[in-house]
């Protein structure tokens, strides 16, 4: 048996927090001196003090925790929610990350408001491009919405693609459509030669016959820079754009977006 001062050393804890979960009915001691009200406790309760504990960091309440070890699960049952719940919080925390990162690039916008010469735009015409593509729904159109989205399909195009032996024979490219609920539909799509089989979606983008572009170097989540420069040298030359750009993809380093370069194509027109 421990003393409630031992097993909270031994348990990492503190007497405090013994206490609460005591009065709480989470873990009582296992014995009581009636003279003293002395708390003791035995080894093997450290299995539910590393339960309460571990289901407490992950974000369950105190009442959930109680409601969950009631259900007495065994350990793989225990472990397997324990597994989702990380995930959900790694999700959560990768989502944060974004988050953080987007409001960061927006206040770099911000910043460099009125220096942002549109030199660099060029209007050119698209040729038509026969396509081997993926496309799942995004919640929005927001960099943070869109990344997470993006990103595994385009690994579960080339992995497919790799499969049936297909080679890509030209840039990735990626495009948007509006989908229901205002939602986004986001395509990942790669060149292949006409009558590619494969298990993916084969079709032809449409030429643009005018297209606004401009090179963007650096990490997508600063895609805004570009984009509103863009607008600037629409609206300035008397253009109206139809519809989201395609991103192409010209290069792409894995473990250093700084170094990542797209083109974004956007139809153009001009007013009637």
């Amino acid at each position: 048996m421990f003393t409630i001062g031992d097993f909270a050393a031994f348990g990492q804890v503190s007497a405090r927090m013994l206490r609460h979960y005591d009065a709480l009915g989470l873990l009582r001691p296992a014995v009581v001196d009636e003279a003293s009200g002395y708390r003791f406790y035995s080894a093997d309760q450290f299995s539910r003090l590393n339960r309460i504990i571990a289901l407490k960091d992950l974000g369950f309440s105190l009442q959930q925790v109680g409601e969950i070890l009631d259900a007495k699960l065994s350990a793989e049952e225990l472990r397997g929610m324990l597994r989702l719940r990380q995930a959900q919080l790694e999700d959560e925390l990768a989502r944060s990350t974004a988050r953080l990162t987007s409001v960061e690039a927006r206040l770099r916008l911000i910043e460099r408001e009125g220096h942002m010469p549109t030199d660099d735009v060029v209007l050119k015409r698209i040729a038509p491009i026969r396509v081997a593509e993926l496309s799942a729904i995004s919640p929005s159109y927001d960099g943070a919405d869109i990344g997470p989205v993006l990103q595994p399909l385009f690994g579960q195009l080339f992995e497919r693609l790799g499969t049936a032996g297909v080679h890509p024979c030209g840039a990735p490219l990626a495009y948007y459509e509006d989908a229901e609920n205002d939602t986004i539909r986001v395509h990942a799509a790669v060149p292949v030669d006409a009558g590619t089989p494969a298990d993916v979606d084969v079709l032809d983008l449409p030429e643009l016959t005018q297209a606004a572009t401009i090179v963007h170097q650096g990490d997508m989540m600063e895609a805004d820079r570009s984009m509103q420069t863009l607008a600037r040298w629409i609206e300035e030359n008397g253009y109206r754009s139809q519809g989201y750009a395609r991103e192409v993809t010209l290069e792409f380093d894995p473990g250093n977006p700084d170094n990542w370069v797209h083109e974004f194509q956007i139809a153009v027109t001009t007013p009637d």
